[in-house]
This record gives C-alpha cells, sequence and structure tokens, in this order.
C-alpha cells in the first residue's frame, strides 16, 4: 500500500514513548514492514557480529540501530515543541495531510 497516509515519515523528528529508550528523541531513518516498524537515528543501538567478506572487508562488532515498534513512538510538533498525536485534514485543493492534535499546524514539509 504505497499510497497509504502513514503518521510517521522518514525524515520526522519522533519521541520514544515506551520502551529502553522511552524520552528519548531522534529522527526517523527508514520505514519497515508497511508502517509496522521504524529506525530512529542513534537510538535502540545492537551490537552485531560480523565476519569479512564482500561489502564489509574486515570483520568485528558492528554497531547499529535496531527497529522499534512504530506504536511506541511519538511525532514531535515544531510549534508545540512536544510529542502529540496525529490527525488529517483535507486541504482546498483534495491535499490529504498530517495536522498536529494539539496546535493544528500542518506538519507536511
Amino acid at each position: 500500500m504505497a499510497n497509504k497516509t502513514s503518521r510517521i515519515k522518514k525524515g520526522d523528528r519522533v519521541k520514544v514513548v515506551a520502551g529502553k529508550e522511552r524520552g528519548k528523541i531522534g529522527q526517523v531513518l527508514k520505514i519497515l514492514n508497511d508502517g509496522e516498524k521504524v529506525i530512529v537515528e542513534n537510538l535502540n543501538k545492537i551490537k552485531r557480529h560480523q565476519k569479512p567478506g564482500g561489502a564489509n572487508r574486515q570483520g568485528g562488532i558492528i554497531e547499529r540501530e535496531a527497529p522499534i515498534q512504530a506504536s511506541n513512538v511519538m511525532l514531535m510538533c515544531g510549534k508545540c515543541v512536544s510529542a502529540v498525536r496525529v490527525k488529517h485534514r483535507m486541504l482546498e485543493d483534495g491535499k490529504k495531510v498530517r495536522v498536529c492534535g494539539k496546535c493544528q499546524e500542518i506538519m507536511e514539509k
């Protein structure tokens, strides 16, 4: 479902509201499983033991971000400067946009 309007998109600033990274803020790098999981920059780090091979000439312990359940993050509003729920609104030109649940500010880039 590529045309589905998602609550969270790549590049959004989000706040983690549940789990071991609770309270931390970061930027969404990638959306996985049709919006079910997100990868947030510098959060939920894991260590992976990797053998040397193709693209990775040198093996070793590599630290990278692991996915977080999308229900455990909330979008940050630029105007309110807080984590908010997302609502959707249709504009006059027929375009569907995301809107802050508190201040009604349009959250599209």
